[in-house]
């Protein structure tokens, strides 16, 4: 086995996946080599649990917990997790933030995006820096960005923009190049590969997994992700999540994984 990633949990179920595994906005991926599985996200609920019973998979041995950011259809499963499980993540992962609109000068929150989340009842790796995980997987920690845009609020009464600093990626490097693997891809596709290209000294980009952020991306957007991409020369792109139909349309020779699917690298 070289890299395995199974889809426990994503919005839509595979092609000829079982009728028994439940599909939800959201996103947790079980990520294996010979040597270390970890469990990248969550989803919203405990459904990535039973989805897992019923592949029969047991994640009671897992190397690691990785949390991409603090959105609650990503970590809100976390209490599902056995007591004094492992948890990579950044330490703004906790932060009540909310989507928002503003008019007229007054900002209103309109859901919140967030999940109360006990994590004391875990083993936390809090880090904003990269960090090793076994011998070929990396948590990307802080993704710099030199215009970072607001995907809504943090709570308080300033009405914060909220960036999504917490975000970060795991990446498994491959003989064939990096295999990066996003939760929501917030921070932009082109500032993440760049970031991890920078942290690994590696270029090439051998396959983009995860969501991507293109659902509602304006048309100039996603021409300027085609055109990094077609630059960059991925030999896989697996676009799910919020990556969306319009955002698969764009890109070219890109797959849609979805919950029950298992992808070999």
């Amino acid at each position: 086995m070289a890299l395995r990633i199974r889809v426990l949990l994503e919005n839509h179920k595979g092609a000829g996946a079982d009728k028994s595994l439940k599909a939800r906005p959201g996103l947790s991926l079980l990520v294996e080599d010979e040597s270390t599985s970890i469990l990248f996200d969550t989803g919203p609920d405990g459904s990535f649990m039973q989805n897992a019973l019923a592949m029969g998979i047991d994640l009671s041995d897992v190397s690691a917990v990785v949390l991409s950011h603090g959105h609650y259809d990503h970590c809100g499963g976390v209490p599902w997790l056995p007591d004094n499980s492992r948890i990579i993540c950044h330490p703004d992962i906790a932060r009540e933030r909310y989507a928002a609109m503003t008019f007229l000068g007054i900002t209103r929150k309109i859901k919140k995006l967030s999940c109360e989340v006990d994590y004391s009842r875990y083993r936390m790796m809090y880090t904003r820096d990269p960090l090793p995980i076994g011998e070929n997987f990396i948590w990307s920690g802080e993704i710099p960005v030199v215009a970072p845009e607001a995907y809504g609020i943090f709570g308080g009464h300033d009405a914060e923009p909220d960036s999504i600093l917490d975000e970060g990626v795991l990446i498994y490097q491959s003989t064939k190049g990096l295999v990066i693997i996003t939760g929501c891809g917030h921070r932009g596709i082109a500032n993440i590969v760049r970031h991890c290209q920078n942290i690994t000294g590696i270029k090439q980009i051998y396959a983009l997994v995860g969501g991507f952020h293109l659902r509602c991306a304006s048309p100039f957007t996603l021409w300027r992700v085609r055109r990094f991409l077609q630059e960059q020369k991925p030999e896989k792109l697996c676009g799910c999540h919020c990556t969306g139909a319009w955002g698969r349309l764009w890109l070219p020779e890109i797959t849609a994984p979805a919950t029950g699917d298992v992808l070999r690298f």
